[in-house]
This record gives structure tokens, sequence and C-alpha cells, in this order.
């Protein structure tokens, strides 16, 4: 096989997945990032890194974003959002977090892809990316990839796909979003 017959494996995966995630619950997500004060985001590993993508276009949109963790984070209120990235649901790190949210009485949003895991006590909205789990649960789109690719590559795009319709509600110009760019680098 060559480049163009993996990429399209990985491309046809991804569209597939994507496909099959709820758009309901998507709609909902965003709505709960539209009345957050301030948006925080929690994972671990490549799951991090998507979000920190994503904490960054939102913050483009002029979103307050946060990173648990970063020197300059706020406190937690119940006017806030955090977002917790993790497929399994299970991750000890996001699951003290999360707690810890609920604890400052904030709203707490899951994005993952198993809907029945321990994250579920403390979640106030999950969004399911229905990729392939240990756990082997209906729906899960089977993936050539190795370990949870196809999971951390699904969030980003649904990260981007909730910036693209943000764009589209508020009529937001596009090349007026440069002025929100780093322009330090």
């Amino acid at each position: 096989m060559s480049y163009t017959d993996y990429q399209k494996e990985i491309m046809d995966e991804l569209s597939t997945t994507l496909a099959s995630i709820d758009a309901e619950s998507v709609a909902a997500l965003l709505e709960e990032i539209e009345k957050a004060d301030k948006v925080f985001f929690v994972g671990v590993g490549r799951v991090f890194l998507s979000l920190q993508s994503i904490a960054k276009r939102l913050a483009h949109l002029g979103i307050q974003t946060y990173l648990v963790g970063q020197i300059t984070e706020p406190a937690i209120t119940e006017n806030d959002l955090l977002i917790v990235g993790s497929g399994s649901g299970e991750t000890a790190f996001p699951l003290v977090i999360a707690k810890k949210a609920k604890q400052h009485q904030a709203r707490v949003a899951h994005i993952g892809a198993n809907p029945d895991s321990s994250m579920k006590q403390y979640t106030d909205h999950f969004v399911r990316i229905p990729v392939r789990t240990k756990l082997e649960l209906p729906n899960e789109v089977p993936s050539v990839q190795p370990m949870t690719s196809l999971f951390e590559q699904s969030l980003l795009v649904l990260g981007d796909t909730l910036a693209l319709m943000l764009i589209k509600q508020k009529n937001i110009d596009m090349p007026s979003l440069w002025e929100y760019h780093a322009n330090l680098e």
C-alpha cells in the first residue's frame, strides 16, 4: 500500500466517525460554551493537545478559555464550564478535576467514547465520539490506526466544527479574526 491508500483509510475513518456524532449533543455543547463566562479544558496526552487547539480557536472567537494547570488559570465558578476530553472517561487526572469543578458548582461537559464511564457521575453534558474502545461498545467505529489516534483526530475536528458553527451563528467576519491571533511570533 502507498501513502495515498493509507491517508484514504484514515480520512474514511474520520469521516465515518464525525458523521456518527449526535448533532443535537454538539449543538447543546455549543450552547454550554456560549453561556459560560469562562471555559476550562482538561485532558492528558494527545487528547490534551487536541483540547489546547480547541481552546486556542475558541479564544480567537472571543471566548475566555483556560487550560487546567496553566500558570494564569483563574478560579472556576458556578458560571463556568469545564470541558473534559477523555475517550475512556476513566483517566485519573480528568476525573479528579471534574469532581473539583462540580464542588465549585461549575458545569462539566465530557467529550469521550464511553457514555457509561466513571466520568458520568460528574458530567452535565456528554458528547460521544463513537470510536473503538477496549470495551467494544455498540456502534464503535473501527480503526486501522494505532491506539487512540482516531479519537484525538475526531476531537480536534469536532472543535474546529464547533468554532465554525459559532462563526456562522454570530455572523463573524472571518478576516476580522486575525486581530485575535498571536502577534508576538
